[in-house]
């Protein structure tokens, strides 16, 4: 793993929070909770809070990094955890339909499409969330106080085992990320939880059989570890009795709110704005050579 991971649990959030009084009918669609590492400095929690354009009287939960080894230890070393919780988020309802939707910032190994994976897994649903850090770290430690976010601002309890899962995914994707690439990785990832809401596999061999026609499907080359470490972890997914359809929609969901902007006027707009920086970039270069 690559030297700044050393940092990487030094991001935040895992667990044990609750915030008196917070209720489902308190929050709506807008409403914003915020988490934050408890080693922050108060400037650092300052500028973090202004980063995620926080209302003064947002809804604040604090993680140790205690809380963070509860759901990560097993899966990655424990010096890798690191000592301090620092890395911090905000989760805002969104409306129903919007999907899953990630914006990171100094997170350097799960990406945006990970967490939205393994989200959806433990069953969050129409969510603005937004992962970040004063300094980068990896992210891993993120996912389960985005998890109990949820939980907080919508009064919704999701299983320890559901939680442990999402967590197990985001890391084993990372990993395999490292192997054949971020996007291919995910990418995989998704596309075996496509086939497996069409066609749930009734046993390991036509569970490894949907794992190397996808593979296939996105050109990928898979070795028989990896094959076995992917259905190792859909086992436990599927032992969960997880709604892959739902799971799929909210996936689907993000993705056709960002096709529908794309075909908007707005969207329109914002795409001849890019090509015409990029077409000014290049004859800004010709010109420098010429």
């Amino acid at each position: 793993m690559k030297k700044w991971i050393a940092q990487m649990m030094s991001a935040f959030l895992i667990a044990g929070f609750l915030i008196p009084g917070i209720t489902h009918a308190d929050l709506q669609r807008g409403d914003m909770v915020v988490t934050l590492g408890e080693n922050l400095t108060a400037e650092q929690k300052k500028l973090l809070l202004a980063e995620m354009d926080a209302p003064d009287n947002v809804d604040i939960v604090t993680v140790s990094n205690k809380e963070e080894h509860n759901y990560l230890d097993g899966k990655v070393a424990s010096r890798l955890i690191g000592t301090k919780a620092i890395s911090s988020s905000s989760i805002t309802i969104a409306k129903s339909g919007s999907g899953i939707n990630v914006k990171t910032k100094n997170i350097t190994w799960v990406t945006e499409d990970m967490y939205k994976n393994a989200l959806a897994t433990a069953g969050i649903k129409d969510a603005d969330i937004y992962v970040t850090a004063p300094f980068e770290v990896s992210g891993t430690a993120a996912l389960t106080g985005l998890i109990k976010a949820y939980e907080v601002s919508t009064d919704t309890k999701i299983s320890e085992e559901q939680k442990q899962a999402a967590n197990e995914e985001m890391v084993e994707t990372a990993k395999l990320g490292d192997q054949i690439g971020t996007e291919e990785a995910t990418k995989l990832v998704e596309t075996i939880k496509e086939e497996i809401a069409v066609n749930p596999p009734a046993n390991d061999e036509e569970l490894r059989t949907i794992i190397i026609q996808a593979a296939e499907q996105i050109n990928i080359n898979l070795t028989d570890a990896q094959i076995q470490s992917l259905i190792d972890l859909f086992n436990k997914l599927q032992d969960l009795g997880i709604d892959w359809g739902a799971v799929n929609e909210q996936l689907n969901a993000a993705k056709e709110k960002v096709t529908n902007f794309l075909k908007s006027e707005e969207g329109q707009s914002f795409l001849d704005k890019v090509k015409s920086f990029f077409v000014s970039l290049i004859d800004a270069i010709k010109a420098l050579f010429s």
